[in-house]
Protein backbone atom coordinates (compact mmCIF):
# COMPACT_ATOMS: atom_id res chain seq x y z
CA UNK A 1 0.00 0.00 0.00
CA UNK A 2 0.92 3.54 -0.83
CA UNK A 3 -0.70 4.94 2.87
CA UNK A 4 0.74 4.86 6.11
CA UNK A 5 -1.01 5.38 9.32
CA UNK A 6 1.71 8.04 11.05
CA UNK A 7 -1.04 7.37 14.29
CA UNK A 8 -4.49 7.53 15.05
CA UNK A 9 -5.09 11.08 13.32
CA UNK A 10 -2.86 11.37 10.83
CA UNK A 11 -2.31 9.37 7.35
CA UNK A 12 0.51 10.34 4.94
CA UNK A 13 2.12 8.60 1.63
CA UNK A 14 5.31 6.71 2.02
CA UNK A 15 7.62 5.17 -0.31
CA UNK A 16 5.58 2.66 -1.36
CA UNK A 17 4.11 5.08 -3.82
CA UNK A 18 6.72 4.31 -6.13
CA UNK A 19 4.47 1.55 -7.92
CA UNK A 20 2.04 4.05 -9.61
CA UNK A 21 5.27 5.48 -11.28
CA UNK A 22 4.22 2.09 -13.67
CA UNK A 23 1.02 2.80 -13.79
CA UNK A 24 0.15 3.00 -17.56
CA UNK A 25 -3.56 5.08 -16.32
CA UNK A 26 -2.53 8.88 -14.35
CA UNK A 27 -2.83 8.72 -11.01
CA UNK A 28 -3.87 11.88 -8.76
CA UNK A 29 -4.29 11.73 -4.98
CA UNK A 30 -5.50 14.10 -2.44
CA UNK A 31 -5.58 14.90 1.42
CA UNK A 32 -8.40 15.31 3.52
CA UNK A 33 -7.47 19.11 3.02
CA UNK A 34 -8.03 18.86 -0.88
CA UNK A 35 -4.15 19.09 -1.68
CA UNK A 36 -2.31 17.25 -4.13
CA UNK A 37 0.33 14.71 -2.34
CA UNK A 38 0.64 12.33 -4.90
CA UNK A 39 1.09 12.93 -8.95
CA UNK A 40 2.10 10.10 -11.17
CA UNK A 41 4.57 10.31 -14.20
CA UNK A 42 1.84 9.28 -16.43
CA UNK A 43 -0.20 12.54 -15.21
CA UNK A 44 2.51 14.57 -15.51
CA UNK A 45 2.58 13.92 -19.08
CA UNK A 46 -1.46 13.99 -19.51
CA UNK A 47 -0.98 17.34 -17.75
CA UNK A 48 2.34 18.28 -19.68
CA UNK A 49 3.61 19.53 -15.98
CA UNK A 50 6.28 18.67 -13.39
CA UNK A 51 4.89 17.40 -10.50
CA UNK A 52 7.18 19.89 -8.31
CA UNK A 53 4.96 22.82 -9.62
CA UNK A 54 1.78 21.32 -8.50
CA UNK A 55 2.26 19.00 -5.09
CA UNK A 56 0.34 20.16 -1.87
CA UNK A 57 -1.55 22.81 -4.14
CA UNK A 58 -5.21 22.73 -3.37
CA UNK A 59 -8.01 22.18 -6.45
CA UNK A 60 -8.47 25.54 -6.43
CA UNK A 61 -5.20 26.60 -6.86
CA UNK A 62 -4.66 24.15 -9.41
CA UNK A 63 -7.09 26.16 -11.37
CA UNK A 64 -4.06 28.54 -12.53
CA UNK A 65 -2.41 26.10 -14.59
CA UNK A 66 -4.22 25.86 -17.66
CA UNK A 67 -4.35 22.51 -18.30
CA UNK A 68 -6.05 21.82 -15.13
CA UNK A 69 -8.52 24.19 -15.52
CA UNK A 70 -10.96 21.48 -16.99
CA UNK A 71 -10.21 18.95 -14.37
CA UNK A 72 -10.76 21.75 -11.86
CA UNK A 73 -13.94 22.75 -13.45
CA UNK A 74 -15.34 18.61 -13.67
CA UNK A 75 -14.92 18.97 -9.95
CA UNK A 76 -17.06 21.95 -9.33
CA UNK A 77 -14.10 23.49 -6.78
CA UNK A 78 -14.10 20.39 -4.23
CA UNK A 79 -13.25 17.15 -4.29
CA UNK A 80 -16.21 14.91 -5.06
CA UNK A 81 -16.64 11.25 -6.24
CA UNK A 82 -17.88 10.31 -9.48
CA UNK A 83 -17.29 7.40 -12.29
CA UNK A 84 -15.87 7.47 -15.54
CA UNK A 85 -16.77 11.01 -16.82
CA UNK A 86 -15.01 12.56 -19.57
CA UNK A 87 -12.66 15.35 -19.60
CA UNK A 88 -11.24 16.97 -22.77
CA UNK A 89 -7.97 18.13 -21.70
CA UNK A 90 -7.12 20.19 -24.79
CA UNK A 91 -8.01 19.47 -28.74
CA UNK A 92 -7.54 15.76 -29.68
CA UNK A 93 -6.82 14.56 -26.08
CA UNK A 94 -9.49 12.77 -23.84
CA UNK A 95 -9.52 11.67 -20.28
CA UNK A 96 -11.96 9.81 -18.67
CA UNK A 97 -11.51 10.23 -15.26
CA UNK A 98 -12.86 8.17 -12.14
CA UNK A 99 -12.79 9.91 -8.48
CA UNK A 100 -13.02 7.59 -5.55
CA UNK A 101 -12.75 8.76 -1.68
CA UNK A 102 -10.63 6.81 0.41
CA UNK A 103 -12.27 5.77 3.72
CA UNK A 104 -10.51 3.78 6.53
CA UNK A 105 -12.11 2.81 9.48
CA UNK A 106 -15.39 5.28 8.73
CA UNK A 107 -13.02 8.32 8.12
CA UNK A 108 -12.23 10.27 4.86
CA UNK A 109 -8.87 10.86 4.43
CA UNK A 110 -8.75 11.80 0.62
CA UNK A 111 -9.18 11.10 -2.95
CA UNK A 112 -8.15 9.08 -5.58
CA UNK A 113 -8.50 10.54 -9.33
CA UNK A 114 -7.65 8.25 -12.12
CA UNK A 115 -7.35 8.93 -15.42
CA UNK A 116 -7.59 7.10 -18.38
CA UNK A 117 -6.39 8.18 -22.05
CA UNK A 118 -9.92 7.55 -24.20
CA UNK A 119 -8.44 9.85 -27.09
CA UNK A 120 -7.51 6.64 -29.31
CA UNK A 121 -10.95 4.64 -28.78
CA UNK A 122 -13.28 8.43 -29.40
CA UNK A 123 -11.21 8.95 -32.70
CA UNK A 124 -12.24 5.49 -33.87
CA UNK A 125 -15.68 6.17 -32.75
CA UNK A 126 -15.78 9.50 -34.58
CA UNK A 127 -14.78 7.48 -38.08
CA UNK A 128 -17.22 5.37 -37.55
CA UNK A 129 -19.70 7.56 -36.71
CA UNK A 130 -18.76 9.96 -40.00
CA UNK A 131 -18.38 6.51 -42.21
CA UNK A 132 -22.18 6.00 -41.11
CA UNK A 133 -23.44 9.28 -41.78
CA UNK A 134 -21.95 9.62 -44.99
CA UNK A 135 -22.88 5.93 -46.28
CA UNK A 136 -26.42 6.90 -44.91
CA UNK A 137 -26.33 9.82 -46.87
CA UNK A 138 -25.35 8.47 -50.12
CA UNK A 139 -27.97 6.03 -50.38
CA UNK A 140 -31.00 8.04 -49.17
CA UNK A 141 -31.28 9.68 -52.20
CA UNK A 142 -31.33 6.59 -54.50
CA UNK A 143 -33.74 4.72 -52.48
CA UNK A 144 -35.98 7.38 -52.48
CA UNK A 145 -36.06 7.78 -56.24
CA UNK A 146 -36.51 3.65 -56.63
CA UNK A 147 -39.85 4.43 -54.17
CA UNK A 148 -41.14 7.33 -55.93
CA UNK A 149 -40.67 5.04 -59.60
CA UNK A 150 -42.18 2.02 -58.04
CA UNK A 151 -44.98 4.28 -56.46
CA UNK A 152 -45.57 5.38 -60.37
CA UNK A 153 -45.48 1.80 -61.28
CA UNK A 154 -48.03 0.51 -59.18
CA UNK A 155 -50.21 3.44 -59.05
CA UNK A 156 -50.22 2.49 -62.78
CA UNK A 157 -49.31 5.81 -64.20
CA UNK A 158 -47.65 4.13 -66.77
CA UNK A 159 -50.03 1.63 -67.89
CA UNK A 160 -52.34 -1.30 -66.44
CA UNK A 161 -50.69 -4.07 -64.58
CA UNK A 162 -51.64 -7.65 -64.14
CA UNK A 163 -51.84 -9.46 -60.60
CA UNK A 164 -48.68 -10.73 -60.76
CA UNK A 165 -47.01 -8.10 -61.76
CA UNK A 166 -48.48 -5.69 -58.95
CA UNK A 167 -47.30 -8.27 -56.55
CA UNK A 168 -44.13 -8.12 -57.26
CA UNK A 169 -43.33 -4.66 -57.67
CA UNK A 170 -45.36 -4.11 -54.22
CA UNK A 171 -42.79 -6.82 -52.65
CA UNK A 172 -40.23 -4.51 -53.95
CA UNK A 173 -41.87 -1.05 -53.15
CA UNK A 174 -42.28 -2.58 -49.35
CA UNK A 175 -38.07 -3.60 -49.16
CA UNK A 176 -37.30 -0.52 -50.45
CA UNK A 177 -39.62 1.19 -47.62
CA UNK A 178 -37.29 -1.13 -44.96
CA UNK A 179 -33.80 -0.18 -46.22
CA UNK A 180 -35.43 3.55 -46.21
CA UNK A 181 -36.50 3.50 -42.73
CA UNK A 182 -32.53 1.75 -41.69
CA UNK A 183 -31.06 4.64 -43.28
CA UNK A 184 -33.14 6.37 -41.16
CA UNK A 185 -32.64 4.84 -38.11
CA UNK A 186 -28.66 5.17 -38.97
CA UNK A 187 -28.98 8.88 -39.52
CA UNK A 188 -30.55 9.64 -36.40
CA UNK A 189 -27.82 7.56 -34.27
CA UNK A 190 -25.17 9.50 -36.07
CA UNK A 191 -26.45 12.44 -34.74
CA UNK A 192 -27.17 11.30 -31.21
CA UNK A 193 -23.13 10.11 -31.23
CA UNK A 194 -22.45 13.22 -32.49
CA UNK A 195 -24.40 15.05 -29.37
CA UNK A 196 -25.89 17.24 -32.59
CA UNK A 197 -29.34 16.00 -31.50
CA UNK A 198 -32.09 18.67 -30.65
CA UNK A 199 -32.20 21.86 -33.05
CA UNK A 200 -35.56 23.55 -32.69
CA UNK A 201 -36.96 23.57 -29.49
CA UNK A 202 -40.17 25.32 -29.22
CA UNK A 203 -43.57 25.91 -26.72
CA UNK A 204 -45.35 22.48 -27.29
CA UNK A 205 -48.48 20.34 -26.64
CA UNK A 206 -47.55 17.13 -25.69
CA UNK A 207 -50.90 15.86 -26.29
CA UNK A 208 -51.48 16.83 -29.58
CA UNK A 209 -48.32 15.97 -30.78
CA UNK A 210 -49.24 11.94 -29.32
CA UNK A 211 -52.80 12.63 -31.31
CA UNK A 212 -51.14 13.37 -34.80
CA UNK A 213 -49.18 9.74 -33.97
CA UNK A 214 -52.31 8.00 -32.76
CA UNK A 215 -54.29 9.39 -36.31
CA UNK A 216 -51.46 8.42 -38.47
CA UNK A 217 -51.50 4.94 -37.17
CA UNK A 218 -55.55 4.75 -36.94
CA UNK A 219 -55.63 2.29 -39.93
CA UNK A 220 -53.48 -0.45 -38.76
CA UNK A 221 -54.94 -0.31 -35.55
CA UNK A 222 -57.85 -1.03 -36.94
CA UNK A 223 -56.06 -3.89 -39.22
CA UNK A 224 -55.29 -5.25 -36.19
CA UNK A 225 -58.55 -5.00 -34.44
CA UNK A 226 -56.70 -3.39 -31.37
CA UNK A 227 -58.34 -2.25 -28.73
CA UNK A 228 -56.95 1.26 -28.20
CA UNK A 229 -57.68 3.58 -25.36
CA UNK A 230 -56.04 7.33 -25.35
CA UNK A 231 -56.69 8.73 -21.97
CA UNK A 232 -56.29 12.00 -21.65
CA UNK A 233 -56.17 14.42 -18.56
CA UNK A 234 -59.26 16.00 -17.68
CA UNK A 235 -57.24 19.80 -16.94
CA UNK A 236 -55.28 20.95 -19.27
CA UNK A 237 -51.60 19.76 -19.42
CA UNK A 238 -48.82 22.59 -19.19
CA UNK A 239 -46.71 22.95 -22.09
CA UNK A 240 -43.46 21.58 -22.76
CA UNK A 241 -40.57 23.02 -25.00
CA UNK A 242 -39.66 20.12 -27.75
CA UNK A 243 -37.85 19.72 -30.66
CA UNK A 244 -41.08 18.43 -31.86
CA UNK A 245 -39.86 16.37 -35.06
CA UNK A 246 -37.52 14.78 -32.78
CA UNK A 247 -39.87 13.82 -30.05
CA UNK A 248 -42.23 12.43 -32.39
CA UNK A 249 -39.08 9.99 -33.53
CA UNK A 250 -38.80 9.17 -29.82
CA UNK A 251 -43.21 8.88 -29.14
CA UNK A 252 -43.26 6.72 -32.47
CA UNK A 253 -40.78 4.08 -31.71
CA UNK A 254 -42.46 3.48 -28.81
CA UNK A 255 -45.92 3.15 -30.11
CA UNK A 256 -44.51 1.52 -33.27
CA UNK A 257 -43.38 -1.82 -30.78
CA UNK A 258 -46.45 -1.77 -28.60
CA UNK A 259 -48.38 -2.03 -32.34
CA UNK A 260 -45.82 -4.40 -33.80
CA UNK A 261 -46.16 -6.82 -31.00
CA UNK A 262 -48.77 -6.64 -29.80
CA UNK A 263 -51.09 -9.91 -31.14
CA UNK A 264 -54.57 -9.10 -33.25
CA UNK A 265 -57.56 -7.88 -31.01
CA UNK A 266 -54.90 -7.35 -27.96
CA UNK A 267 -54.86 -4.29 -26.06
CA UNK A 268 -53.09 -0.87 -26.35
CA UNK A 269 -53.35 2.34 -24.59
CA UNK A 270 -51.72 5.55 -24.36
CA UNK A 271 -52.42 7.83 -20.82
CA UNK A 272 -51.06 11.09 -19.54
CA UNK A 273 -50.28 12.87 -15.97
CA UNK A 274 -48.38 15.61 -14.95
CA UNK A 275 -47.81 17.76 -11.88
CA UNK A 276 -46.17 21.02 -11.32
CA UNK A 277 -42.63 19.22 -12.60
CA UNK A 278 -43.15 16.96 -15.52
CA UNK A 279 -45.71 15.22 -17.88
CA UNK A 280 -45.94 11.12 -17.68
CA UNK A 281 -46.36 9.59 -20.90
CA UNK A 282 -47.47 5.51 -20.29
CA UNK A 283 -47.74 3.58 -23.25
CA UNK A 284 -48.78 -0.14 -22.27
CA UNK A 285 -49.77 -3.08 -24.31
CA UNK A 286 -50.53 -6.72 -24.00
CA UNK A 287 -48.25 -7.96 -26.55
CA UNK A 288 -45.29 -10.65 -26.31
CA UNK A 289 -43.24 -8.96 -23.44
CA UNK A 290 -39.72 -9.04 -22.82
CA UNK A 291 -37.95 -11.76 -20.92
CA UNK A 292 -36.98 -10.63 -16.91
CA UNK A 293 -33.22 -11.52 -17.86
CA UNK A 294 -32.90 -9.56 -21.30
CA UNK A 295 -34.35 -6.26 -19.46
CA UNK A 296 -31.24 -4.65 -18.88
CA UNK A 297 -30.56 -4.51 -22.43
CA UNK A 298 -33.47 -3.29 -23.74
CA UNK A 299 -31.89 0.34 -24.26
CA UNK A 300 -28.96 -0.69 -26.03
CA UNK A 301 -28.06 -0.61 -29.16
CA UNK A 302 -29.22 -3.14 -31.98
CA UNK A 303 -31.36 -5.08 -29.40
CA UNK A 304 -33.86 -7.15 -29.91
CA UNK A 305 -35.49 -9.75 -27.62
CA UNK A 306 -35.49 -13.44 -28.58
CA UNK A 307 -39.11 -14.26 -28.67
CA UNK A 308 -39.04 -11.20 -31.25
CA UNK A 309 -36.67 -12.06 -32.86
CA UNK A 310 -38.46 -15.61 -33.38
CA UNK A 311 -41.54 -13.94 -34.48
CA UNK A 312 -40.39 -11.11 -36.47
CA UNK A 313 -37.11 -10.91 -38.13
CA UNK A 314 -37.11 -7.29 -39.46
CA UNK A 315 -36.61 -4.31 -37.17
CA UNK A 316 -32.74 -2.70 -36.53
CA UNK A 317 -32.88 -2.77 -32.65
CA UNK A 318 -32.60 1.08 -32.94
CA UNK A 319 -35.70 2.44 -31.75
CA UNK A 320 -35.61 2.49 -27.85
CA UNK A 321 -31.88 3.35 -27.78
CA UNK A 322 -33.01 6.63 -30.41
CA UNK A 323 -35.84 7.24 -27.94
CA UNK A 324 -34.02 7.35 -24.78
CA UNK A 325 -31.63 9.60 -25.81
CA UNK A 326 -34.02 11.71 -27.09
CA UNK A 327 -36.22 11.91 -23.88
CA UNK A 328 -33.02 12.23 -21.62
CA UNK A 329 -31.97 15.05 -24.08
CA UNK A 330 -35.46 16.74 -23.26
CA UNK A 331 -34.67 16.38 -19.50
CA UNK A 332 -36.84 13.56 -19.45
CA UNK A 333 -36.50 10.12 -17.76
CA UNK A 334 -37.63 6.82 -19.60
CA UNK A 335 -38.15 3.40 -17.80
CA UNK A 336 -40.53 0.10 -18.11
CA UNK A 337 -42.16 -3.12 -16.89
CA UNK A 338 -42.39 -5.74 -19.35
CA UNK A 339 -43.06 -9.57 -18.43
CA UNK A 340 -42.95 -12.40 -21.57
CA UNK A 341 -46.08 -12.93 -22.63
CA UNK A 342 -47.92 -10.45 -20.69
CA UNK A 343 -46.91 -7.44 -22.54
CA UNK A 344 -44.96 -3.91 -21.91
CA UNK A 345 -45.31 -0.85 -20.20
CA UNK A 346 -43.23 1.96 -21.12
CA UNK A 347 -43.09 5.00 -19.11
CA UNK A 348 -41.54 8.53 -20.08
CA UNK A 349 -41.14 12.38 -18.45
CA UNK A 350 -41.03 15.56 -20.25
CA UNK A 351 -40.12 18.07 -17.95
CA UNK A 352 -42.84 21.52 -17.89
CA UNK A 353 -41.61 24.67 -19.30
CA UNK A 354 -40.92 25.75 -15.76
CA UNK A 355 -38.49 23.26 -15.77
CA UNK A 356 -37.09 22.69 -18.75
CA UNK A 357 -34.18 25.27 -18.72
CA UNK A 358 -32.61 23.38 -15.93
CA UNK A 359 -31.76 20.27 -18.22
CA UNK A 360 -30.48 21.63 -22.11
CA UNK A 361 -26.74 21.88 -22.05
CA UNK A 362 -25.08 23.84 -25.29
CA UNK A 363 -23.98 19.96 -26.63
CA UNK A 364 -26.99 19.54 -27.88
CA UNK A 365 -27.61 22.82 -29.84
Amino acid sequence: MFWKRKNKNKVFFGDGAAITNYLSDGLLVFDKDSKLVLVNPQAEEFFQIRKERILRKSILELSRFPNFRPLVSLFGGGIKGFFRKELHIRENFILEVTSSPMIIEGKRFGALVILHNITREKLVERMKSEFVTLAAHQLRTPTSAVKWSLQILLEEDLGELNKEQKEIIKKAYNTNDKVIRLIKDLLNLAQIEEGKYLSKIVLSDIEGVIQSIVDVNKKRIEKKKLKFEFEKQKDKLPGVMLDVEKMKIAIENIFDNALRYTLSEGKVSISLKSNKKEIEVKIKDSGLGISQEQHGKVFSKFFRGSNIMRMDTEGTGLGLYIAKNIIEAHGGRIWFESEQDKGSTFYFTIPVKEQFGEFITGEFY
